[in-house]
């Protein structure tokens, strides 16, 4: 707190500030959780708002007995979401929506995507927007192209748990969002995968191509190896029982038509080829369910 107050220049600060009463709330409120604290000095020392009203948000929480340390995290998650929220504007459905899918997908993909890859993987714009008031509870780098990672496990475990997360608005449910994460995987596979992607000569021996880091890089990119390389274990998120059952079924055998090729070519340009085998025993996997749900009904 003493380090905030003496880098914001911009901001007055009374002279003993936080109070010691203050400091003693917030230690209560902490229950002993690093994490929280960690939080709060993010929240409160984010440059685009006033220090001194931030604390003071956090101050004004409900106080609680039982739980401490998990009641109070969710408290200062909450406060942090609607604040997040807040910052948008109007149009509350839609923006809880795009909310709700944004921070679902970097919650949910199973290795850390840039604010560019999520953009280009979910046809989504104003991700960065989404995710500016967010930097107490993740890491959004400055550079649209580095990976956006949550600081601490308990932020997820938060949103997606419909006890903890009161608020349905924020609620994060996972299936949902391995279903969006799959679909979007076969869309964007479906609109890029082609013969030859990377334009190498014909019977080019790939340990022999000398800028193929960088020919992966412009005709690939990191949202389509992605896809490529994961999208079945999102499709094993997607319940058997899903009403959504149907749309992917037909999603897969589409793909398997006209892009089965053309993804195996991906997959041995990114050194992954083993990926195929794994990723055919998770399909395999997933329409036994299906198949077995379908017989019991």
């Amino acid at each position: 707190m003493a380090n905030i107050a003496g880098t914001r220049s911009d901001c007055d600060f009374i002279q003993e500030w936080p109070n010691p009463s203050d400091i003693n709330i917030l230690c209560r409120k902490a229950g002993g959780f690093f994490i929280y604290a960690s939080t709060v000095i993010k929240f409160v020392g984010f440059k685009n708002y006033t220090p001194t009203e931030q604390l003071d948000q956090i101050i004004s929480l409900p106080q609680s007995t039982v739980h401490e340390g998990q009641s109070g995290i969710d408290l200062l998650y909450t406060q942090v979401l609607e604040q997040a929220v807040d910052e948008v504007g109007s149009y509350a459905g839609e923006i809880y929506s795009h909310f709700r899918t944004v921070v679902g997908a970097v919650l949910l993909v199973l290795n850390p995507l840039s604010i560019m890859a999520l953009s280009d993987l979910l046809k989504r714009t104003n991700i960065s927007t989404t995710l500016q008031s967010l930097h107490s509870v993740l890491l959004v780098p400055d550079s649209s192209e580095d990976p956006i990672r949550a600081f601490h496990k308990s932020f997820p475990d938060f949103l997606m748990d419909p006890v903890r997360c009161k608020d349905a608005q924020f609620f994060v449910e996972p299936t949902v969002h391995h279903t969006d994460i799959l679909l979007s995987c076969l869309r964007l596979m479906g609109e890029r995968l082609k013969r030859n992607i990377c334009n190498l000569d014909d019977y080019a021996v790939l340990s022999e191509v000398g800028d193929l880091h960088t020919c992966k890089k412009d005709h690939i990119g990191d949202a389509l190896e992605y896809a490529c390389r994961l999208w079945t274990k999102h499709l094993l998120g997607v319940p058997s029982n899903s009403s959504h059952v149907e749309e992917v079924q037909k999603a897969i055998e589409k793909f398997f038509t006209s892009h089965l090729l053309y993804w195996i070519e991906v997959l041995a340009l990114v050194g992954d080829l083993d990926v195929g085998v794994y990723a055919m025993n998770d399909v395999e996997q997933w329409c036994a369910s299906v198949s077995t749900m379908q017989t019991v009904h």
